[in-house]
């Protein structure tokens, strides 16, 4: 069945977020916040590893590093373009209007936690890749895998943030639904080395999340998004990065 994928990934996201509403409860307000900071701890060093893959390779037994320039040009331009265009604007505007419609009003960090965990999900070459890989063969392995581990951070996310988490499935149904109906016409954009780049740019987004929850909102992740979409174009110019 085509779009199984995305329904499992969506349906895990919203029950890890009830898993971690009814845990969280357990907790003080001291704990959460110490979840919160381990949570953000294991988000750097998940994004350090998918960086590092990306930009550490072996030349003749010897250790080297690369695709620096690729990370800074991507980056610049994306934060450009995002800035402009006012992404964390638009991404908080939506969560103010989740807060409002679904009756929590009262809960001052709903926005955030909808924000940083939807950050956290979309993310990555699993999303785009596995939804390529399930609206052209039904081949949903991918995002079942994908689905596993968006369960266990968002069940930890809300425990620890709040029960605005659940709603990053949102996002997540949209993205990956939309690239599920459009597989066809998207993949061939998605050479390997566009999947590598769309992996090390997505990698440091992710690590910026990280530094989001462990030391407070400092970075407008939203509004780097777009560099995700100079990766794929960097890997069909004729020079390399």
């Amino acid at each position: 069945m085509i779009g199984l994928g995305t329904l499992i990934n969506t349906a895990a996201i919203v029950l890890g977020g009830v898993v971690g509403h009814f845990t969280g409860k357990l907790f003080r307000r001291e704990q959460q916040e110490a979840v919160n900071k381990a949570c953000g701890v294991s988000v750097l060093f998940i994004a350090v590893a998918g960086a590092m893959q990306g930009m550490l390779s072996i030349d003749g037994g010897a250790l080297v590093s690369g695709k620096s320039f690729l990370v800074v040009l991507c980056l610049a331009l994306g934060t450009v373009v995002g800035e402009l265009i006012g992404i964390e604007t638009g991404f908080e505007r939506f969560g103010e209007w989740l807060k409002a419609r679904t009756g929590n009003s009262g809960d001052r960090e709903f926005v955030n936690a909808f924000v940083t965990a939807s950050l956290t999900v979309c993310i990555g070459a699993m999303a785009i890749v596995g939804a390529i890989q399930d609206g052209i063969s039904g081949d949903y392995a991918t995002l079942a895998v994908k689905a596993v581990l968006d369960f266990i951070i968002i069940a930890v996310m809300t425990s620890s943030l709040g029960k605005g988490c659940v709603f990053s499935a949102i996002p997540v149904l949209v993205l990956e639904g939309a690239v599920t109906l459009l597989a066809r016409l998207v993949a061939p954009a998605m050479t390997d080395l566009a999947v590598a780049y769309l992996s090390l740019i997505g990698s440091v987004l992710i690590f910026c999340v990280g530094v989001n929850l462990v030391w407070g909102k400092t970075v407008r992740v939203a509004n780097m998004l777009p560099a995700i979409v100079f990766a794929v174009i960097a890997a069909y110019l004729p020079w390399g990065l």
